[in-house]
């Protein structure tokens, strides 16, 4: 499907568990692709499903088997919502990335539910999804995928960080485009804050009162992770089994917790986004964290922080996977394999016309 412009939905769920991310965007192609984003909405979760996709990961087949099935008419119902309620009648493509349950590319495995075919015949719109398992099948980590859009929709920034649930950085190194996770951020982040009744820790407030624990801190930073080389991803897999015992071991006071968490977050990312006098590129719901920035900027004290307009903040990986999805129709490379580890360089992506 060559043509200049593309009308695409897209949609993504994280990590952090923040709900759906809906955009509906235009791309054009002349020289070089541009875009902008028309409408978009974030869906909240019920506790229902808060609950569900927070303990799936302990699901057994039969039962990820039900839930890959209601959460896929979840989806479809959502998306047909968000064309209805903006009455969105030229559309391309549904791009959806669906919601990762399991990431163990070590094992050749990775699983994102809300890609089952039921949801082309449910929304009955094409749709693209399934990003990652191709890539895994090719030996990569099947992550970052975001990379390829930064390099053709950012590419005058030397870093472009995403603080999602996780904090994730693409540069280019030797004419290579790099990418890889660096920490858990929100993952770990709205834990705590869900711990003293908050959903998250609005502008870093309750980190800010905190006091660093070196102890804490010291052991965060000597974690395997953060010795090895890229290409690397992260999960919840790697939170649950690394990071909350290591943090639960500690009888600090919880907003202590979060201070010393937060500085190890930015020491993470200050080690890799270290190049002096850069452009460093924030987007992800990490980005209002104006307590996490103020320590970056501590770190960083040369580094040019740019912060975009709330829609690329808020929606900047549900543009990149309308991106994807763009490309994949266009059957154009979408996964680099300088920056997931795959034998190749592809164009990923399940397609149900």
């Amino acid at each position: 499907m060559f043509k200049e412009n593309y009308n695409v939905i897209g949609v993504m769920s994280g990590t952090s568990l923040d709900g759906v991310d809906l955009a509906y965007i235009k791309f054009n192609h002349s020289e070089n692709w541009t875009f902008e984003i028309f409408q978009s909405e974030t869906v909240s979760y019920s506790e229902e499903w808060l609950n569900k996709l927070k303990n799936a990961i302990h699901f057994s087949h039969s039962e990820l088997e039900e839930l890959n099935i209601s959460y896929t008419k979840l989806l479809a119902s959502i998306i047909s919502d968000f064309i209805y309620k903006h009455n969105l009648t030229e559309i391309d493509a549904v791009c959806s990335h669906g919601h990762t349950i399991l990431h163990q590319p070590q094992n050749g495995f990775t699983l994102q539910i809300g890609n089952l075919p039921m949801i082309r015949d449910l929304v009955n719109q094409t749709i693209v999804c399934d990003f990652r398992v191709q890539d895994v099948q090719f030996g990569g980590q099947g992550a970052p995928l975001v990379p390829i859009g930064d390099e053709l929709l950012f590419s005058q920034y030397d870093y472009c960080l995403n603080l999602g649930g996780f904090s994730n950085v693409s540069f280019n190194e030797n004419g290579n485009r790099i990418a890889f996770d660096i920490s858990p951020v929100n993952t770990v982040l709205n834990f705590y804050a869900n711990e003293l009744g908050f959903p998250y820790d609005d502008a870093g407030n309750l980190a800010k009162s905190g006091n660093v624990n070196q102890d804490l801190l010291k052991q965060l930073n000597g974690l395997d992770f953060y010795k090895a080389s890229y290409p690397k991803s992260l999960g919840m897999e790697f939170v649950n089994a690394e990071i909350f015992p290591l943090m639960h071991s500690f009888s600090i006071d919880v907003k202590d917790k979060l201070r010393t968490f937060v500085e190890h977050i930015a020491i993470q990312i200050a080690k890799i986004c270290d190049k002096p006098h850069a452009k460093l590129f924030i987007t992800g719901g990490g980005a209002y964290n104006r307590f996490l920035i103020e320590r970056l900027h501590n770190y960083l004290p040369t580094t040019e922080v740019v912060i975009p307009d709330d829609k690329t903040i808020q929606f900047k990986e549900a543009l990149i996977f309308a991106f994807l999805g763009v490309l994949r129709l266009r059957n154009e490379i979408n996964v680099l394999s300088s920056v997931t580890g795959a034998n190749k360089n592809h164009s990923s992506g399940v397609v149900f016309m």
